[in-house]
């Protein structure tokens, strides 16, 4: 009796331990673990945006008004049909994407505004409880540990959105929680990526701030399965196209999507998603070889398309250009920009300087960057996003220099035609055409004539 009064009792313990974490997932009496992890991410689609409230906003000059005001009526052309825009952005435009982009300006300062720095709950301090937003174009994200805050930025929200004539999309508007499941869903898909928290040991644990407090969770960004998805369509329709091309061809036109799609995504984890592309690949390879050759067996096939290159192991190629396997892109951490800065905030230096952390450059250039301090060797000026960076060699291998990093520099690619311009020619004119201005008194040049006379030296 007493062994099952006992039993009935750590029952109940338990019980009334799941009503208590099942209660606190969402606000209120949440302990401190259960608060960290609770993330919030909408994707709305905005159906229409009112022209005249656009238009105010934009706040512009009258010119660039109309312009403005004629694109946003311009309508849309297909099959030789007239569809008019009589509210909204064109749908596909190239301006769509800016002009929502300015509708939802201020929505982060809004929504922070509304609440205050720190909460006092039951004599506990919280800090940092002004909500997270993030935004890219017309979807955003919404982060908080509380249910209630997120509820109250979602009305927020709406209401700041119907005076630009818009509404938050109710098919495309969740509430989910990164860590546990919430409405048959944990984690959330952003800009093709999916982050989700796990539970994890003391070990593992991430921890708070300069505290050094354990969360019992860490946080993974992964590659979304519908990016996953789409890139491998991506890559299936090539080689559907080109079942009669020559190989060089299938491998000419894949290793750009390849190398594109895995820069994009190097700065998360994603080797294990690179893997899993790369063997999903050579299913679709393989496919298209059998197609081919329909009465040879695997292994003539395999080594006629496939071959060991430099102890890569084998590699789908042709002898004269290999296929980029995603696995080969290395794996680099974003780093994250400090406070408010902004590429628009004339703080050049900065931005410069971190070029060479751009997940976009390669390693020779970013160590290059990296080891002039963001600055072109041969203007001395700071390299700018957006710069065509180019690589040159200080002693030319036609005069006995090496490939080693110490005997290359970055400049840009207008400084890179000038330098060799200058050292073919041996002179400080570039190698262009010299012109003289006119005797008579007009603004105009005439061409140097040659030493005959003739007018078209």
């Amino acid at each position: 009796m007493a062994n099952r009064e006992r039993t009935m009792s750590r029952s109940r313990i338990l019980e009334s331990r799941m009503h208590r974490k099942a209660q606190v997932r969402f606000g209120g009496s949440q302990t401190k673990k259960e608060q960290q992890c609770h993330l919030v991410g909408w994707l709305p689609t905005f159906d229409r945006i009112n022209h005249q409230a656009l238009l105010e906003k934009l706040a512009t000059f009258p010119t660039i008004r109309q312009i403005i005001k004629s694109w946003l009526k311009a309508g849309m052309m297909e099959n030789e049909t007239l569809f008019p825009t009589k509210e909204g952005t064109p749908q596909g435009g190239v301006i769509s994407s800016l002009l929502e982009n300015i509708a939802l300006h201020g929505l982060e300062t809004c929504i922070k505004a509304s609440f205050p720095a720190s909460k006092t709950i039951k004599g506990e301090t919280t800090d940092n409880w002004k909500p997270t937003v993030i935004r890219y174009a017309d979807d955003f994200l919404i982060l908080h540990r509380d249910r209630a805050v997120i509820e109250q930025c979602k009305e927020l929200t709406n209401t700041r959105l119907k005076g630009m004539g818009l509404e938050l999309k109710p098919s495309k508007t969740k509430i989910t929680h990164t860590l546990e499941q919430y409405q048959g869903q944990v984690g959330f898909d952003f800009l093709g990526w999916h982050v989700r928290q796990y539970p994890v040991g003391k070990n593992r644990s991430a921890i708070v701030g300069g505290s050094r407090k354990l969360l019992g969770f860490k946080t993974f960004i992964k590659p979304s399965q519908e990016a996953v998805k789409g890139h491998m369509v991506a890559t299936r329709e090539v080689i559907r196209h080109n079942r009669a091309a020559p190989q060089g061809k299938v491998i000419k036109e894949l290793n750009p999507i390849i190398k594109g799609w895995t820069n994009y995504h190097r700065t998360v984890v994603s080797k294990e998603t690179c893997n899993r592309c790369d063997h999903l690949l050579y299913l679709q390879l393989a496919s298209w070889a059998g197609y081919r050759h329909p009465n040879k067996g695997k292994r003539w096939i395999a080594q006629k398309y496939w071959h060991v290159h430099d102890g890569q192991g084998w590699k789908f190629s042709d002898g004269k250009s290999k296929l980029w396997n995603h696995s080969q892109t290395a794996i680099q951490r974003h780093a994250k920009v400090r406070g408010a800065a902004s590429p628009y905030d004339g703080n050049l230096l900065y931005w410069s300087q971190r070029l060479h952390k751009h997940p976009m450059m390669n390693g020779i250039k970013a160590k290059l960057l990296q080891k002039q301090g963001g600055k072109c060797r041969w203007c001395e000026l700071l390299f700018k996003d957006g710069d065509i960076i180019e690589v040159d060699h200080i002693t030319p291998k036609s005069e006995g220099g090496g490939e080693e990093l110490s005997n290359k520099f970055a400049l840009h690619r207008h400084c890179h035609d000038d330098r060799h311009a200058k050292r073919v020619n041996g002179t400080s004119d570039k190698g262009y055409i010299l012109e003289e201005p006119c005797e008579v008194k007009i603004s105009s040049t005439v061409l140097q004539t040659s030493a005959g006379g003739d007018s078209c030296a």
